[in-house]
């Protein structure tokens, strides 16, 4: 409602006359305004309105609908925004809803009307960063660190903060340059080697830093690699190129505790660093207790906001490394190697880590001085648990007794914009009547209010609609996928969409028909197994029919009794696993009741070399 239309509304002040020219005195407003509102022509505004794409109440939820998708982390892009205004207007009549989505410039007109709204550029960052996730964790880490911090004994000289950064051989980034009128290139020529090095750096809070550990990414020290002058600098090297345990423990014995120790002068030394699993072995845990060391672990997902390596010196080291990258490139070097490595990452160094820069690190991390309002100013607290909030009751219209000479109808429940307008006219205009002009005046309002919340509530319930029936689509495509078993379809490099469904095909065919015959010997097995008796008989019977040996011959079978097996069979059977001779066992025993249904003297049943 525009200025003239409330001025209308509350009516002409006492002792002020009734007439336009006094009430516009009175009210700095314009007279012609105050006399073509009078009359019902609608202002400026409320025009613009009727022309838009979304009506006031749709408008105001897809605000609504923005801001909360913005708090959550998740913000809509602007060239989703007409789709969603699409969305909104699913609850009007058929007859008074658009055919398609507004052009693409509504989301910045959008923006222009509702000054709550900004749009800006985001990067991606992983969700476990992200502000909403990380908040109570910084919380809590400024808790703990305060109370360490705040300790007498803890001197700002001997609070150090160390990180690893991998830095690459030659990757240079954009610049700024000047060239002719004419030249559309848009990049310029750079020779770029992708292999990382990593570096550990160190730095205290009072502005100083230490030696630094390089670690190659090879499998031994090469001659030509440290060929720049670099004392006191230390060197390793892993596959990976990245630290280990060992490496960790290294730097702490040769560049940390020597470097540190003498200013410390037996005072206890705070030791920040990340929650990488090689900072925290038994071995460096051991050394840190001995050596008075106080080993601070930053909690997970935090460090690009409370590490000060992170917050203010890696980005100048690099950018001072890639500097000399581009120096060197033009004096004609044509490939940077790790020959190069040391030679440009000195300089650098001697660059970037100025007591300036270190101790904008530190302050910056709410750490020296503590401040921990430096870091939490730009974190958005969380909002909090729904279930933990307490709603304010409304507050009760006090309209009053009205006289009722009819009992009304009961109207239609609304179910759609247009029918709690309906319904809206017909409490005006066919009840309010009745009212005094103070009861009818508060009815209008309440009704308005409601008319509003309810129409409201239709777009909100259709932009939910769209939200579930996409997040439904989503996980049935998740479903088949999580049902899927990882199975090999093939070892040729190459297989076209077809060839992988029939071998996919082919390969369910298969397990069906394997499932289908256990299933089917599961059915022919049933009730406990039994001894087997009878096969004692056949053999016996087989063995009836069949010649019997000569009296002085030895059956074909058994060996000589006077033979005994070869030394070297012996040895091996007895080291032979004790399945086996439990097997063996079993038929040796086995065999003398066969010989002797058979008809065989029992004196050749014990004929069996003894194992």
């Amino acid at each position: 409602m525009d200025r003239a239309s409330q001025v209308l509304a509350q009516g002409v002040p006492i002792g002020v006359p009734n007439s336009y020219r006094a009430l516009a005195d009175h009210s700095d407003v314009s007279r012609s305004t105050l006399y073509h509102r009078a009359r019902g022509r609608r202002s400026i505004e409320e025009k613009a309105q009727g022309q838009q794409y979304l009506k006031p109440w749709e408008e105001d939820v897809v605000v609504k609908f923005l801001l909360q998708m913005s708090n959550t982390g998740q913000p809509v892009r602007m060239k989703f925004i007409p789709s969603i205004a699409f969305i909104a207007t699913r609850k009007r009549p058929v007859a008074d809803r658009p055919l398609k989505p507004p052009g693409k410039n509504w989301a910045k007109a959008l923006e222009k009307r509702h000054p709550v709204l900004l749009a800006k550029r985001l990067g991606a960052m992983d969700w476990n960063r992200h502000d909403k996730n990380i908040y109570w964790k910084v919380v809590h880490w400024f808790e703990v660190i305060g109370k360490i911090l705040q300790d007498p004994a803890i001197l700002a000289e001997n609070v150090y903060n160390m990180d690893e950064t991998g830095i690459m051989l030659s990757m240079p980034g954009s610049v700024k340059v000047l060239v002719g009128k004419d030249d559309k290139r848009k990049h310029r020529g750079a020779r770029i080697k992708r292999t990382s090095v990593t570096s550990i750096e160190c730095i205290s809070a009072d502005g100083r830093y230490l030696d630094p550990m390089i670690i190659w990414p090879a499998s031994t020290h090469r001659s030509n690699w440290t060929t720049f002058y670099t004392p006191g600098w230390q060197y390793a090297y892993s596959d990976s190129g990245y630290t280990d345990s060992k490496i960790s423990l290294e730097w702490l014995k040769r560049i940390f505790h020597p470097q540190t120790q003498e200013r410390a002068n037996k005072k206890p030394r705070v030791l920040i660093c990340d929650g990488f699993g090689t900072h925290e072995t038994l071995e460096i845990l051991e050394f840190c207790f001995e050596n008075n060391i106080i080993l601070c672990r930053l909690p997970s997902h935090t460090s690009h906001k409370l590490q000060p390596c992170d917050v203010a010196v890696f980005s100048s080291l690099k950018d001072a490394y890639r500097e000399q990258v581009d120096r060197l490139e033009q004096g004609g070097v044509n490939t940077i190697g790790k020959q190069h490595f040391t030679s440009l990452l000195s300089p650098a160094r001697e660059k970037a880590f100025t007591p300036r820069n270190i101790k904008a690190g530190f302050a910056a991390s709410g750490l020296y001085p503590f401040n921990p309002d430096r870091v939490l100013r730009h974190m958005p607290k969380p909002p909090a648990d729904p279930d933990n909030l307490i709603v304010p009751r409304a507050e009760e219209a006090n309209i009053g007794s009205c006289p009722q000479d009819e009992v009304p109808q009961t109207p239609v429940t609304p179910v759609s914009a247009d029918g709690f307008m309906s319904l809206q006219n017909l409490i005006i205009k066919e009840v309010a009547h009745a009212l005094d002009d103070t009861c009818k005046q508060k009815l209008e309002r309440h009704v308005l209010k409601f008319t509003k919340a309810g129409q409201q509530g239709l777009v909100r319930e259709a932009l939910k609609d769209n939200r579930i029936e996409l997040l439904n689509t989503i996980n049935n495509e998740a479903k088949v996928r999580r049902s899927t078993k990882s199975l090999v379809l093939g070892k040729a490099k190459v297989m076209s969409y077809e060839d992988l469904e029939d071998t996919r095909a082919k390969r369910a065919e298969k397990e069906a028909a394997k499932e289908a015959a256990k299933e089917a010997k599961g059915k022919g097995k049933r009730g406990r197994k039994r001894k087997r008796t009878t096969p004692v008989a056949d053999v016996s019977e087989a063995e009836t029919d069949a010649p019997e040996p000569e009296p002085d011959e030895p059956e074909p079978d058994e060996p000589e009794p006077d033979e005994p097996e070869p030394s070297a069979k012996i040895m091996r059977m007895s080291k032979a696993p004790s399945r086996a001779s439990e097997v063996q066992m079993s038929k040796v025993s086995a065999r003398p009741s066969v010989v002797q249904m058979s008809g065989a003297p029992a004196g050749e049943a014990e004929m069996i070399p003894h194992l």
